[in-house]
């Protein structure tokens, strides 16, 4: 059986809003939850981007049972990994052991704001590989010195550990990052249900590790005003993440998809009160080989009957697979 998560999308709704809507994911059955890391929203229409790590302390003392997890966190850029690693070992001890580090490589969209210019997508695996090494070491308990290619660290130590350590994550979207992943990481991280993927991070030593998928999803009791809302807020999605980690800010991401029609979003995204699309999506994944899939459900204001619908109509068929 396929766990169903919940995401924390800080580009869709405020702090307050978000701590409340996990609270009530956890109430209606949702297995785990993701919270995104963003600087800044997708499109200008998202409209917010909280600081992910106050969230997160807050939900892991608004909730009892529901994991958390970021999805994904870039450990190189806008953070430095010796920080990453005190942040996520207190979200561990906050939440009892119930967080997740998911990390990735970045995007130019969040990490360009420190001004360090936006490098390579070679040199950004490389500083994610350093970045692993260092929150690992960190995570063991002991002073950390170290003089890397990217990164140095004078006399480091976690004051406050957890047992266990938060699980690390690291999401994939071609071979060189798979490679990454199955030597490095506890769990695997992507958006697409690709089996390919999975394939090559088993290969490089990722058989049995979990693998945790992402499916945006529109709900409303009205078809076409999902349809509507999810052009709005979510038509930047079908850019790819190869061409998404490029963009630099919300107006490049509107220029990119300026062309994308409604017919088009409804054609990827789930829309509407029918559960059965909604259903064929998870499928999709679970066909591919993920065990876990998250699910965003697009636009603020539509969190909590999304959430209401999911616990009536969608978990349970979901319950199903």
């Amino acid at each position: 059986m396929v766990d169903i998560g919940y995401t924390m999308m800080s580009e869709h709704c405020g702090p307050r809003q978000l701590v409340e809507d996990v609270v009530l994911a956890e109430q209606v059955g949702f297995d785990f939850s993701v919270a995104s890391d963003h600087y800044s929203p997708w499109l200008q229409e998202q409209g917010h981007a909280p600081y992910v790590w106050s969230v997160l302390g807050a939900a892991a003392q608004a909730t009892r049972r529901i994991p958390l997890m970021t999805y994904v966190t870039c450990p190189t850029m806008r953070y430095h990994p010796a920080v990453v690693a005190q942040k996520a070992a207190t979200v561990q001890l906050l939440s009892e052991g119930r967080f997740r580090l998911g990390l990735g490589s970045g995007e130019n969209l969040n990490e360009h704001v420190v001004g360090g210019g936006w490098q390579p997508a070679d040199v950004r695996q490389e500083m994610l590989v350093e970045a692993v090494g260092i929150i690992r070491d960190l995570f063991a308990g002991g002073w950390v010195n170290h003089r890397g290619r990217h990164f140095n660290v004078e006399s480091a130590r976690l004051w406050d550990v957890p047992e266990p350590a938060p699980p690390i994550g690291i999401a994939v979207s071609g071979e060189q990052s798979c490679a990454i992943a199955g030597e490095l990481a506890d769990l695997v991280i992507a958006v697409e249900p690709d089996r390919a993927l999975l394939e090559s991070f088993d290969r490089h030593g990722g058989a049995g590790k979990p693998r945790v998928g992402q499916l945006p999803v529109c709900y409303d009791a009205d078809r076409d005003t999902a349809v509507a809302r999810a052009h709005d807020q979510f038509r930047w999605f079908g850019g790819g993440w190869k061409v998404n980690a490029e963009l630099p800010g919300p107006s490049a991401f509107a220029a990119a998809s300026k062309f994308v029609r409604p017919e088009d979003v409804a054609a990827a995204i789930p829309c509407g009160p029918d559960v059965a699309p909604f259903v064929e999506a998870v499928r999709a994944f679970t066909d591919a080989g993920f065990t876990e899939v998250a699910l965003v459900q697009i636009g603020g204001d539509a969190q909590r009957p999304f959430l209401e619908w999911a616990e009536k109509s969608l978990l349970p068929a979901l319950r199903e697979l």
